[in-house]
């Protein structure tokens, strides 16, 4: 037995291992385990029964099921690079025994593109994929082709596309245990996606169908991503065009207890437009991460867009607004801006016409003073929100799109889109890609000017 000990790299003498087999002299736990290990194979040998290791032993990460899945694809992802994950995701379909494929959802929202490349674009209004996408459910598809599911991929509650499991039994597409997996690796590769996508364009030039103007790479590169939410606020925003927009940007800002909301129309379409806004959405994050309140907020972006635009050649219009999340109760300040839009019960109630103020940039021209003395002169907007209120911001790309006859969109077919998709129950998302791909077909698919909406709704946990 001690040969056989030593031979497993045991460093006790056969004196010593004969004195510990007696009960005598006990041994380091490491010896003993090499001693029972010893003990395990001649027994293995001669009857199939086994001696307890001290030290406990667990059992190998499965090669195969859901947790097999999730594994792979973190391992995976470890140092690879974008275009690499959609093999990452094969791998762990494998794990599950099914085929797994990632679509994400080109910058017009129009259509789903094969990250892998290899097959055509899903349009998002003709089929299943695109549905699944829509919906933000998970949805099968059997009765022509091989049976397969359509499952959302999100990074939180932002839409990045869909993710297509096939499999071989149809009888599959009903197994609720085989469905967690899978939305389970769709969470996880949502989250992989987002993460590998900050340190490199693989994936990003396939959701471009042109080459985007450096205006329009300057605000898509500071906007946050277009969807976002807690248990209390869901909100979602989209600009459009996606390849040339200069002037328009929106930003904002959730914790448990407060929403902050921006809407910004940078005067002028160039890219000084692209820098303009640039500069007065970086003023806002820098005095709202910096604990100001809406006051000098505004007074901050006065100040950079005077300073750094010469004080009067360029303007920015734009909203700002934050929300109590336990109350409702809402404060705002528009500057040169269209006002909120409120939605209550599905219908657009009212406009809310308060806390109006000169264009940002104005001020700053206006006085000799520093911005942040002369907060005094703002006025600050107050509404109180109810259950389930929606709140609309927009510019005015959205309400004066012109057709070829030269007639606007409008406010009146804006609220009458925004009831239609209330009556519908679109999820925010949805509702505002639908809004946006309106207003393009207004305009025969080429805008006048950007166009920029954010879709908000205050639903407090009871």
């Amino acid at each position: 037995m001690w040969r056989r000990y030593f031979a497993l790299g045991g460093l006790e003498g056969p004196v010593e291992v004969r004195e510990h087999l007696d009960g005598g002299t006990p041994l380091p736990a490491a010896e003993t385990d090499l001693l029972a290990h010893a003990v395990n194979e001649r027994l293995d040998e001669i009857s199939g029964r086994r001696v307890p290791y001290r030290l406990a032993v667990r059992e190998p990460p499965p090669r195969s099921g859901p947790l097999a899945a999730l594994v792979e694809a973190l391992e995976g992802s470890h140092r690879a690079p974008p275009e690499r994950l959609p093999a990452v995701a094969e791998a762990a379909g494998r794990a599950l025994g099914v085929e797994v494929s990632v679509f994400l959802v080109d910058y017009d929202q129009e259509a789903l593109v094969p990250a892998a490349g290899g097959r055509e674009p899903l349009g998002i209004d003709s089929s299943a994929a695109g549905r699944a996408f829509s919906r933000v459910q998970v949805l099968t598809s059997g009765s022509s082709g091989a049976p397969r599911m359509w499952f959302p991929l999100l990074d939180g509650v932002e839409r990045l596309g869909v993710v297509e499991v096939a499999v071989d039994d149809p009888a599959d597409l009903d197994d609720p245990h085989l469905r967690d997996q899978c939305r389970w690796l769709s969470a996880l590769l949502g989250h992989l996606i987002t993460a590998t996508t900050r340190y490199g364009d693989g994936l990003d030039v396939l959701r471009r169908s042109t080459r985007r103007t450096a205006a329009a790479e300057l605000v898509w590169e500071l906007l946050p991503p277009l969807t976002a939410g807690t248990d209390a606020f869901v909100l979602a925003g989209l600009l459009e065009p996606a390849y040339e927009v200069g002037g328009d940007a929106f930003d904002y800002a959730l914790s448990g207890t407060t929403a902050h909301l921006a809407v910004f129309d940078a005067t002028g379409h160039s890219l000084f437009s692209g820098l303009v806004a640039a500069a007065a959405l970086s003023a806002y994050r820098a005095a709202r991460r910096g604990g100001e309140g809406l006051y000098h907020q505004a007074a901050a972006i006065d100040e950079t867009v005077g300073d750094l635009f010469g004080r009067t050649t360029r303007l920015v219009t734009g909203v700002l607004a934050e929300v109590d999340l336990a109350s409702g109760r809402m404060r705002y300040v528009t500057a040169g801006h269209p006002p909120p839009m409120l939605m209550r019960d599905g219908r657009v109630v009212r406009s809310l016409e308060g806390g109006r103020r000169p264009l940002f940039g104005i001020a700053a021209a206006a006085a000799s003073a520093p911005a942040a003395a002369r907060t005094e002169e703002l006025t600050v907007g107050e509404e109180v929100l109810q259950p389930g209120d929606w709140l609309v911001l927009h510019t005015d790309g959205i309400t004066e799109a012109r057709d070829a006859t030269g007639a606007f969109f409008g406010e009146e077919r804006l609220v009458e889109f925004l009831q239609r998709e209330a009556a519908a129950d679109a999820p925010p998302p949805e509702t505002v890609r639908r809004l946006v791909r309106a207003v393009l077909r207004h305009q025969d698919g080429v805008l006048q000017d950007d166009a920029t909406i954010v879709l908000a709704r205050w639903s407090p946990v009871p």
